[in-house]
């Protein structure tokens, strides 16, 4: 019973990771070139908040109980995209430190190795 449930679950993870769009984006967004795009993305998670909004109204005015799930999965993806701008935004600054870091180290060998040739 557990291996089926562990395999199901691995199942709808990848599932939910190859088809909902959020997924999609927060992938993107955390690739090397993406690390730049997570802040105006938090712009996207506007448009989730407000179909939130629209929900709960819906369901105030006596719309079906059903919603409360879209209302929740909108809150989440909304979530999902604010907190991934600031933490997208320090990724780029470590990756850049670390390209900086790699590339001083580079041009200090070049200069040891090229220093080491003229002396001989």
């Amino acid at each position: 019973m557990l291996r089926l449930l562990w395999a199901a679950s691995v199942h709808t993870r990848y599932f939910l990771r190859r088809c909902m769009p959020t997924n999609i984006l927060l992938d993107a967004i955390r690739t090397r070139h993406g690390l730049r795009w997570g802040i105006p993305a938090m712009l996207l998670a506007a448009p989730y908040l407000l179909a939130a909004s629209i929900c709960t109204n819906l369901i105030a005015d006596g719309g079906p109980g059903w919603l409360n799930l879209l209302v929740l999965l909108f809150c989440w993806n909304s979530l999902k995209i604010l907190i991934m701008g600031p933490v997208s935004l320090i990724l780029l600054i470590r990756m850049r430190i670390q390209e900086a870091v790699a590339r001083r180290h580079m041009q200090h060998e070049q200069r040891a190795s090229t220093s080491v040739q003229t002396a001989r």
